[in-house]
């Protein structure tokens, strides 16, 4: 596709947007100025300005964690929106998904909630001519714990008692451990249904360093990207977890919280041992998250997080999805785009769209060394 001038170009943009706008809106249910769309639309275009195409061209093929997909979809318009003739593709599915395409070569980069394991940055350098997958720290949020019980608002919820749930120890909504959290609360003598992700996911993996973190006693499962625990209902990715619970009067699933935003569906608030239960927010996700370190080495930014944290208004269920490419040895057809693209999601324009969409964005100084590095990339 050429640019063209004027017309052409309003075009150009006008399509792409309309690819994915609509998508996009459903799925973040974030932005309130859809009536305002003369002003909604020159603050696109002036966003867009601030991209730096560079020399990006043709398809961007990426796929992986469905926790960023909201985030994903946003970037995706603002970019296109800009860089016309450029069509980044990345496809929603599972962080497990994500790594095995990256490993196969078959995607320019990769979505991950949790960093690669040693033996998957070994297959890596397979692909990565002289070099390796690295992990970029991208997206930051809170894992909500989402619900589907009338009649009861402000549910609060500690470790041990989510572990017993979602172990399948305790099985009704009255269950007294519930109750003790609840003081007042009407809870139905109802069966809780629970689920889980289908697939290999980094989600599912970020729940269970936090569990085993908080609640070792009641979870002994290693925390890994597959479902470890008996019981429960499977769906795939994010998404369809997010569509039981609003769907299944009962049920309680976890999910990226802009899922819950998009559908209105109520969170567990979560006792830490603060003074006050923590709500899933993207600003008390940043608390968590601005206390993680980088434990990475070379060029990768792999985080550690403090997922037993007790401090006040500090989120512990928390994700950070990673953006995977090869520090040396990317593809020669699409350096350039991952580059250019990924130098918008690090931007600050780009980290400020994670606010508005109910993601936190990665803390300043680690996002300084993503920035870096993705200059870097050959």
């Amino acid at each position: 596709m050429k640019l063209q001038r004027n017309n052409g170009l309003r075009a150009t943009a006008l399509a792409a947007l309309a690819v994915s706008g609509a998508l996009v809106l459903t799925a973040c249910g974030s932005d309130n100025n859809a009536g305002d769309t003369t002003g909604g639309a020159g603050d696109k275009t002036a966003a867009a300005t601030n991209i730096k195409c560079d020399d990006a061209k043709g398809q961007l093929m990426a796929s992986g964690s469905s926790a960023q997909k909201n985030a994903m979809d946003l970037w995706v318009k603002n970019y296109m929106a800009a860089c016309t003739g450029v069509e980044i593709n990345y496809k929603s599915s599972s962080s497990g998904e994500g790594i095995v395409a990256f490993n196969q070569g078959t995607v320019g980069f990769a979505g991950s909630d949790s960093a690669l394991k040693p033996e998957e940055v070994a297959e890596s350098k397979k692909i990565c001519s002289g070099g390796q997958g690295i992990n970029l720290p991208m997206v930051g949020g809170p894992i909500a714990i989402g619900y589907n019980v009338p009649g009861v608002e402000n549910l609060v919820l500690d470790a041990p008692t989510i572990a017993k749930i979602f172990n399948s120890d305790i099985k009704k909504w009255n269950d007294p451990a519930i109750a003790k959290l609840n003081p007042g609360a009407k809870l139905p003598d109802k069966a809780i249904q629970a689920f889980h992700r289908s697939e290999d996911s980094g989600t599912t993996q970020n729940l269970g360093k936090y569990l085993g973190k908080a609640a070792p006693n009641e979870w002994k499962y290693e925390a890994e990207k597959k479902w470890p625990a008996k019981g429960g209902q499977a769906a795939s990715g994010s998404a369809g977890v997010a569509a039981q619970v609003k769907q299944v009067e009962g049920a309680i699933g976890y999910f990226e919280l802009s899922y819950a935003t998009s559908q209105s569906i109520p969170t567990v608030d979560i006792s830490t041992g603060a003074a006050a239960p923590v709500k899933a927010t993207s600003e008390n996700a940043s608390k968590a998250i601005a206390a993680a370190k980088i434990e990475g080495t070379g060029k990768d930014l792999a985080l550690k997080l403090d997922y037993a944290t007790k401090a006040e208004g500090a989120y512990p269920i928390v994700l950070v999805t990673y953006e995977i490419v090869c520090d040396k040895g990317n593809k020669a057809d699409s350096l350039s785009t991952v580059k250019s693209f990924l130098t918008y999601t690090a931007s600050d324009e780009g980290q400020k769209v994670l606010s508005e969409a109910g993601y936190a964005p990665i803390p300043a100084e680690i996002n300084a060394k993503v920035r870096e590095t993705v200059n870097s990339l050959s």
